[in-house]
């Protein structure tokens, strides 16, 4: 089976790189670098193409029967996504999964959520088999904060109050994996969530707890995140996430009952708790 995982290399991919080959899956990975061909893992073929020039991405994916798609935080996202689509069909993929985002109808005003919007519906419309996976905020986002968890004992993320189901991207990867192998999850659409909503406050505690060191929730001032994040962040996706941000402070983004039930039938066991991974990572980080 000759399998093409495009964003194989970023967080979510790199973990779903490491589950296929659990599964005796040597997957093809598309990349930009020749130097992160090198990198991959023993058992993968690295592709050396780009998503913003399409005889790269023809070539890629000549022979290809199955994909998945992740695609990146760009301000191109959309773009490049429905060219892959474009693409897969006119060369004969007979699956795809895609990974979208938790509820992503509901905040339609993110260019980020737009572009999984219109993906989706082009994937929809293109008549390959798919399945689309939806996860919440990643618990492994926190590892971008590491510095300012551990040395300067703040929790950044301003999430809010009103609540996250936030999600470990081994789980992820896990229903990436199945839905792309596995018979009987075509034209369904999972989300993918914690059992657990936490909130900002509450994982600042939880860090706190693990690292036994005081970790403080910066707040939900977001001019203030805008404004210190600027300084290392390009405007368009510092746009992006305030709007995010904004969305989550109010509503949240939690997981209801039968998301849970409808995620139970890709994901064989229950869903990994934030406790448990940041007590493993902080483990980590304190050694």
């Amino acid at each position: 089976m000759n399998i093409l995982l495009i964003g194989g290399t970023g967080t979510v991919g790199s973990q779903t790189v490491r589950e296929l080959l659990g599964r005796n899956v040597q997957p093809s990975v598309l990349t930009r670098s020749a130097e992160k061909v090198r990198e991959l893992p023993a058992g993968v073929r690295g592709v050396v193409g780009d998503l913003s020039q399409p005889e790269t991405l023809s070539a890629a994916l000549r022979g290809t029967e199955r994909v998945i798609l992740i695609t990146p935080l760009t301000p191109s996202e959309a773009i490049e996504g429905l060219r892959v689509v474009r693409l897969a069909r006119e060369a004969g993929v007979r699956r795809i999964a895609f990974l979208s985002i938790h509820d992503v109808e509901k905040v339609p005003e993110a260019p980020h959520f737009s572009a999984k919007i219109a993906i989706e519906h082009a994937i929809r419309e293109s008549g390959i088999p798919w399945t689309f996976i939806k996860p919440n905020n990643f618990f492994q986002n926190d590892f971008w904060f590491k510095q300012a968890i551990v040395d300067e004992g703040v929790y950044p993320q301003p999430y809010g109050g009103a609540g996250m189901s936030r999600v470990d991207t081994r789980d992820i990867a896990e229903a990436l994996a199945t839905a792309i192998l596995d018979e009987g999850h075509e034209g369904q659409s999972y989300p993918l969530a914690g059992p657990d909503v936490v909130t900002g406050e509450s994982t600042a505690a939880t860090w706190s707890r693990h690292l036994g060191r005081d970790v403080r929730y910066a707040g939900d001032d977001l001019d203030a995140w805008e404004a210190q994040t600027r300084k290392f962040m390009p405007d368009w996706a510092v746009d992006d996430w305030v709007i995010m941000y904004r969305y989550f402070q109010r509503n949240g983004l939690r997981a209801s009952d039968e998301d849970l039930r409808q995620q139970a039938r890709i994901l064989k066991h229950p869903p990994r708790r934030f406790d448990d991974f940041v007590k493993e990572t902080a483990s980590e980080w304190l050694e």
